[in-house]
């Protein structure tokens, strides 16, 4: 067997540093085999190494242990005990021992061990890098310890000279009796001071009430108290945050002799965790909303005061011109205008604050604000450093502020998010003892970050949303058409923030006849692909309702129209839109309505009764296949007809029959016009933020007198011409309307006469005066003529072409049992009605 040379120097090195043979050190592989024997061992036992090594382990054993007490080795990590050894020269020695499992990823090398090791067996299995796997046994050589006097001495040096961990011991009336060397060094005063004073005495601060009250039950129930508190103790330039124990201190007999204080400093760990609650409270406060300004205010409520003083937030002046800011950060030279959206303070009305919300200020090159925008990187400065000094010289403001607060440190941070810079966060001290630090920089990115990206957000929704209001205002009427049918007003409103536009509208259309058709329409969905659709629908409506289409063949054409935009393009299967038309006549004071899955109009008498028409509902449009069906009714003069889209009547708060009745009490509310009846309606009903686009259009019908309408039944005889003529100019000069004579005649004669020709009777010439001369030839027949250019030799063929060139407008609608021709002419009243006229009456 080969064998290494004892080390038996007692002050060799080894893992007990000096006087290393004061440590009987032995290693024994998994065979029982001692590897090992330090000098130690040999002090202890009396065994030279030479002598001692490849010998089995349990030779040395003078009794051999109980199972309890020697449990299996290899299910344990370690173990430790007393065994009872064989010495060299036979007597029995009594020795605490502690053994270390060694594995061959981590079994000690021989030098630090500072044993000796032998191979007994050639064969005996090594770990992978020449170590035996096994045992380190170590135990204390007799008379290694100290003597008790020492230990005394040793322990109370030991306890008055800690330089990390600061304790203070009370009798038992809570008054200071000593204190360890960073105890000392937190009250700023020695022990002979402090001795026989309670720590209210010395601290003047509610936290010194909480400790003498952790004292005080410690005292009385022997439990250990533990408390935490942050404050800024005498002989500390700046807060800390302590994690105190308060302890009963008792002698061997169990008297209480009074009371201990261990405190350790944890103010990194207390600002780490303060900046975790922070990141994560901000993560649930910034961005609540898609509003810039509330997301700004609510970055700057976040960081006061819990990381700042004083915050304040500015975006770039240029974002409210420019559709979307440029990516990067600003070179020099570019324009650093900043608008204040948001800033917020330790003291009520943010007194610190320049610069007031919402105006613009500029930051010459240089300044910190700048800087950050200019390098897109975060900067903190000292209030008295050069770059700071010389920008707020060039500004009085902002001087006398810094001044009357005494700011003493700042950070700017940039707002950046996609690559694109927004604008900058200022943060300040004055209250805070503390200057920041790069801690506190780290932190500001982490809040302008998250900021920046819901400020972007915001900034694009922002922006989105104004190209779809823009979109949909743009497509809604600009002003509403005159007509003498009804008084109406209307009124718009976009969705909360977060709906978007959507695809509401409405529209007053004149008729021939002096009719008016009034509709509202709600188109499935928000943003600007809801605005674009609504005027298309809008467009096919006025187009249809030109024809002078009834209600409910209106809606079937616009039903089919829905339908094939559901299959056009990106708008596959997405389109879908409800829709209320109704006509009113003024002659006959009757409205005939239908509706297309839309909510049912109400009505108000002139006597005050409200009531929802018992309308057919028909199927949404798009659907197909379904059909729609009209409601005629007549409605007193003075009646309002108030039509509306199901975003006034229903909302996330209240159901459809609540918001219904909420509409019929503002519906019979004094007002003193319409206008100021819309406004009512819509603050009674509507919640403060809507979820749904509104469009609400109250009308208040109006009749025509009798007198102002003139009606003559006509024989199918080419005769009756000139009876017609003759008719129509007596009632033009009972109106005073000789001048529209000429051309009254030709239309009524050409009217009248095709009517007799193509048509079949019964017919009808009708005259109405209102804001224009309407002429209308009313007959059994569905065919309508239509205006062609006649050629050189055609008889015929020129008629309505004449009728077109004189007259403002001419059309053919369809009635219940035919068609009516009507022409439309703009006339000014005689200023002598009592003028006369001679007419000739040619026989064709």
């Amino acid at each position: 067997m080969e064998r290494r040379a004892v080390d038996d120097r007692e002050s060799s090195p080894g893992r007990d540093g000096a006087g290393g043979a004061l440590t009987a050190r032995a290693t024994v592989d998994e065979h029982g085999v001692v590897t090992g024997w330090s000098a130690g061992a040999e002090r202890l036992l009396g065994y030279p190494a030479a002598q001692i090594l490849g010998r089995a382990a349990a030779s040395l054993l003078a009794a051999e242990p109980t199972a309890e007490d020697l449990p299996p080795f290899s299910e344990l990590p370690g173990w430790h005990g007393t065994l009872v050894l064989r010495h060299l020269d036979g007597h029995h020695v009594e020795a605490r021992v502690l053994a270390h499992h060694r594995t061959p990823d981590g079994a000690p090398g021989g030098a630090r061990d500072g044993t000796t090791h032998g191979t007994p067996d050639p064969v005996a299995d090594r770990a992978s890098d020449g170590e035996v796997p096994g045992w380190l046994l170590v135990s204390p050589v007799p008379g290694a310890a100290r003597a008790r006097q020492d230990d005394d001495a040793l322990v109370r040096h030991g306890f008055l000279d800690s330089p990390c961990c600061s304790t203070s011991v009370y009798d038992t009336d809570l008054r200071f009796r000593r204190s360890t060397q960073s105890g000392r060094g937190v009250l700023g005063l020695s022990d002979d001071d402090l001795r026989g004073l309670r720590l209210t005495d010395v601290l003047d601060d509610p936290v010194a009430e909480k400790v003498e009250g952790a004292m005080r039950r410690a005292l009385e129930t022997g439990e250990t108290q533990y408390l935490e508190n942050h404050a800024l103790a005498p002989g500390e330039g700046l807060e800390h945050a302590w994690s105190v124990h308060v302890y009963r201190l008792e002698d061997v007999d169990g008297r209480v002799l009074g009371v201990a204080t261990t405190g350790h400093d944890m103010t990194e760990q207390y600002w780490a965790r303060k900046r975790l609650q922070l990141i994560a409270e901000a993560g649930t406060r910034i961005g609540s909303t898609l509003d810039v300004t509330r997301t700004a205010q609510e970055l700057a409520n976040v960081a006061v005061p819990a990381l700042a003083d004083f915050v304040s937030v500015d975006l770039l002046a240029s974002l409210d011109d420019l559709p979307e800011q440029p990516p990067g950060p600003l070179r020099a030279g570019d324009s650093l205008a900043l608008r204040r959206i948001a800033h917020q303070s330790v003291f009520p009305d943010v007194p610190e604050a320049v610069v007031a919300l919402g105006e613009v200020d500029t930051y010459p090159e240089g300044s910190p604000p700048a800087e950050s925008l200019r390098t897109g990187r975060a900067v903190l400065h000292r209030v008295s450093e050069e770059a700071i000094a010389d920008w707020v010289a060039e500004d009085p403001r902002r001087s006398a502020r810094i001044r009357e607060f005494g700011f003493h440190s700042a950070m700017t941070v940039p707002l950046s998010a996609r690559g694109t810079t927004l604008g900058v966060v200022a943060l300040a001290r004055h209250r805070h003892p503390d200057p920041f630090k790069a801690d506190d920089l780290v932190l500001a990115e982490e809040l302008a970050a998250r900021a920046a990206v819901c400020i972007d957000n915001a900034l694009r929704y922002t922006r989105e949303r104004a190209t779809a209001v823009t979109l949909q205002r743009s497509l809604l009427p600009q002003s509403l058409p005159e007509q003498a049918a009804v008084e109406v007003a209307s009124r718009y409103l976009p969705a909360g923030a977060r709906a978007g536009v959507g695809g509401d509208w409405f529209d007053v259309i004149p008729l021939s006849g002096t009719r008016v058709a009034l509709v509202v329409g709600d188109v499935v969905g928000h943003g600007i692909h809801a605005s674009a659709t609504m005027g298309r629908l809008r467009t096919a409506v006025r187009t249809l309702a030109d024809i002078d289409l009834p209600p409910d063949e209106l809606l079937t054409h616009l039903d089919d129209l829905v339908g094939r935009l559901a299959t056009e393009g990106e708008s596959r299967g997405d389109v879908g839109a409800t829709c209320l038309y109704a006509v009113y006549d003024p002659v006959s004071r009757r409205c005939t309505l239908a509706r297309a899955g839309h909510p049912p109009p109400a009505v108000v008498s002139p006597d005050g009764t409200v009531e929802l028409l018992d309308l057919p509902a028909g199927p949404p449009l798009g659907l197909g296949g379904l059909p729609f069906e009209s409601l005629d009714t007549e409605l007193p003069e003075g009646s309002l007809l108030a039509l509306y889209t199901d975003g006034l009547i229903e909302s996330r708060d209240s159901d459809l029959d609540e918001g219904t009745s909420r509409l019929r009490r503002a519906l019979v509310a004094p007002a003193v016009s319409l206008e100021a009846l819309c406004d009512s309606v819509l603050a009674a009903v509507l919640p403060r933020r809507p979820s749904d686009d509104v469009a609400l259009l109250i009308a208040r019908t109006r009749a025509l007198d009798t007198d102002r309408v003139a009606a003559w039944d006509i024989d199918p005889d080419p005769a009756s011409v000139g009876e017609a003529r003759k008719n129509a100019l007596g009632r033009l000069a009972a109106w005073g309307l000789s001048d529209a004579a000429f051309v009254t005649e030709l239309v009524v004669s050409e009217l009248v006469t095709n009517a007799i020709r193509h048509a079949v009777p019964p017919i009808q010439l009708r005259l109405i005066h209102d804001r224009t001369l309407i002429c209308e030839v009313s007959d059994a027949s569905s065919t309508a003529p239509h205006m062609r250019r006649a050629r050189t030799y055609d008889e015929g063929g020129r008629g309505l072409l004449l009728v077109a060139q004189l007259t403002q407008r001419w059309g053919t609608r369809p009635t219940p049992t035919g068609k009516t021709i009507w022409a439309e002419q703009s006339v000014d009243p005689d200023p002598d009605p009592d003028t006369s006229f001679t007419f000739s009456d040619p026989d064709t």
